[in-house]
């Protein structure tokens, strides 16, 4: 089976009342930390409003995040298409994909926030058609096809190639999907890879098994097809060593999320205020259904592996980053998945377990290295002499073949 990847997706969701540049920075330590760990990759968004999403160019971060790590993948989660010339959409994500060494995941989507839109006079109506046309176009001149032009009733282009193309033979693509089937179609007509980002409602949850179809029959109806492999489907966690510790971590933020973001400040549909902090892990994490994991290291491998199970099969796993938690907690969470999730879901401890189980149900094969030392002892006085001391005394560490020198 294919391992499964992991990475992350900072929208990001800051609560209001810290310093903008600490966050900046300890955003920047957590792509860092995430990197020295192992994960896949890293996505950020694009937002201009609300004062909670404060990331304005997922490329002006992903270059510093760039020069502060290694081998993790960096994409843009996503770049909002309606809001940009698609021309200069695709010299950006060029010149990051060089300046980061050829990591660069090129994510659109057409814009999340109707505030967003709002301000730049924006229909909200346009912006999936406008996204589908300025992907088209930014993939003609990410491929070096030959100067084209190119007129429409929002922007024109006049003999146009770019002077520089991406580090990468193919820079990987990716588009936003939620609930409807807009996203997943998208990624169909293109031949490109998806990043469901709904799935971190239980709305989003239960539509996942049924979205994938909507991929598979725009590929075929343009002539494309779409690999699961480049699927990437997002999950709330918090995660600790025990339930209790991850929800007394993560109940506060929670709370606070859900209540002043989500509630008061988006007024998503269908929302009600928790009216206690326990009450917020309970509705969110602790009912059936549901769309995040405050838990233990084991709950998320179930999680995980439901999910395998309901929708066929996914490429990557991508963690949102919140604030519930303070950043110690935080980066104790990420570093537990880490360390116990990626290994559990991907059988990486499969085969330690087969050798201990092996060496467990066949101890009578291995006695004879014992019954070597003992015949070398034996043929020795002064070495008898010692063992029966040694007997007496018990030596704290023994070898890992040694007799029991008590028989």
């Amino acid at each position: 089976m294919a391992r499964v990847k992991f990475g992350a997706f900072l929208a990001p969701h800051h609560p209001i009342g810290e310093h903008p540049m600490l966050q900046f920075r300890r955003d920047l330590d957590l792509v860092e930390l995430l990197d020295k760990l192992g994960y896949d990759e890293y996505w950020c968004g694009e937002h201009h409003s609300t004062g909670w999403e404060v990331i304005a160019s997922p490329e002006l971060f992903l270059a510093a995040a760039a020069e502060r790590t290694h081998r993790i993948r960096l994409g843009t989660g996503v770049v909002s298409l309606p809001y940009h010339h698609p021309f200069n959409v695709a010299q950006r994500m060029v010149q990051l994909d060089h300046m980061s060494g050829g990591r660069v995941i090129f994510g659109s989507g057409p814009g999340a926030l109707p505030s967003d839109a709002h301000m730049l006079g924006i229909d909200p109506l346009l912006q999936r058609d406008r996204q589908d046309e300025a992907l088209g176009v930014i993939r003609r001149l990410l491929a070096g096809e030959p100067r084209f032009d190119y007129e429409c009733e929002w922007f024109t282009l006049r003999d146009a190639a770019l002077q520089l193309l991406p580090l990468q033979e193919e820079m990987p693509c990716a588009v936003a999907s939620m609930v409807s089937p807009s996203g997943m179609t998208l990624a169909g007509k293109h031949g490109i890879g998806v990043l469901s980002i709904g799935s971190t409602s239980t709305a989003g949850l239960q539509a996942l098994p049924t979205q994938w179809s909507f991929a598979e029959e725009a590929a075929a109806k343009h002539g494309n097809t779409v690999n699961r492999a480049n699927w990437r489907v997002l999950l709330s966690w918090h995660i600790a060593e025990t339930r209790e510790q991850a929800a007394a971590e993560a109940k506060h933020g929670l709370f606070r999320w859900h209540n002043e973001y989500n509630v008061r400040t988006l007024m998503r549909p269908g929302l009600e205020p928790f009216k206690t902090p326990d009450d917020a892990v309970n509705g969110t994490a602790r009912v059936e259904g549901a769309a995040a994991i405050i838990g233990t290291p084991d709950d998320l491998v179930a999680q995980i592996r439901a999910l395998q199970e309901i929708t066929g099969g996914f490429g990557t796993v991508i963690g949102f980053i919140h604030d519930w938690a303070n950043p110690e907690a935080t980066r104790r969470s990420w570093d537990l998945v880490a360390r116990h999730v990626v290994p559990e879901v991907n059988g990486y401890l499969n085969a330690y377990r087969a050798s201990q189980k092996h060496v467990i149900e066949h101890r009578d094969s291995f006695d004879r290295a014992g019954q070597a030392i003992m015949n070398k002892i034996m043929e020795n006085e002064r070495a008898v002499a010692a063992m029966k001391e040694g007997v007496q005394g018990q030596t704290a560490i023994q070898a890992h073949h040694a007799p029991d020198l008590r028989r």
